[in-house]
């Protein structure tokens, strides 16, 4: 993606979104409308997810979260589950090198015990490798499910309250934020959900608070970096108040 083509957009560089979320949806879709199999449908939607992360390097976002499996996805048949997994796991091996020489940090968030052992090898070794990186961070929602992991933080505070490390009055909405899967990061500024479907689907539900959401008919096999910078600007036009007034943002109350 050149400077020329983002200028052509009118993408302000300056007030791209730090941290993007997307639900990749419509892989099943895009290939059932082209008399293709999910697995070559799933297949496109890898490719789609490497156009998605070269353009937010470009764009210099700085956390990328992509939405690629979850807890729900299990229910699936298992011929496509035991696909789509594969399909992760080799890639990871295959771009390894890649993604270091990229300087990109992977990190998985969700329920790795659910996962086979030899993709979970995998996904350990490829965060481990590229952990120390200072690039754009790409989280993959693995078995993830909001409330699964809202419970999960929950069962963590109890084990703090009950070891007398932290008192209850300690916990705070900042403090119980810690104790989620992305509780060193941001919170997303932008979550994109594609397919034409109006829903959240279980993700990063205490993290979209106050989330700007952007939904596109899109199938996902179909996104590229052209509609990325669209959801971009569409980002930029918004005004983000955060429970304050238009004229408290103006006046600057926001950072106070």
């Amino acid at each position: 993606m050149s400077i020329q083509e983002i200028n052509e957009k009118r993408l302000d560089l300056k007030k791209v979104p730090y941290h993007i979320a997307i639900v990749m949806d419509g892989n099943g879709r895009w290939a059932q409308r082209r008399g293709l199999s999910r697995i070559e449908g799933h297949q496109r939607g890898l490719e789609a997810a490497q156009t998605v992360v070269e353009a937010c390097e470009a764009l210099g976002v700085k956390i990328l979260t992509l939405y690629a499996f979850s807890k729900e996805n299990w229910r699936r048949p298992k011929r496509e589950v035991n696909a789509l997994i594969g399909l992760l796991q080799e890639y990871l091996k295959e771009r390894q090198k890649e993604l270091l020489e990229r300087d990109i940090c992977i990190n998985i968030i969700g329920d790795l015990d659910d996962l086979p052992t030899s993709v979970r090898d995998t996904l350990v070794e490829t965060v481990e490798k590229t952990g120390r990186k200072k690039g754009l961070i790409v989280n993959l929602a693995l078995s993830y499910g909001g409330r699964s992991e809202i419970v999960a933080a929950v069962k963590k505070l109890i084990d703090e309250v009950e070891a007398r490390r932290i008192t209850k009055d300690e916990i705070t909405p900042e403090s119980f934020s810690r104790y989620l899967f992305t509780g060193n990061l941001p919170d997303p500024d932008l979550l994109i959900r594609t397919s034409g479907e109006l829903r959240i689907s279980n993700f990063l539900l205490w993290q979209i608070a106050y989330t700007e959401l952007y939904f596109t008919t899109t199938l996902w096999p179909d996104f590229g970096k052209e509609e990325l910078i669209n959801a971009c600007i569409e980002y930029q036009n918004r005004e983000r108040r955060f429970g304050l007034t238009a004229s408290q943002i103006r006046k600057g109350e926001l950072s106070q």
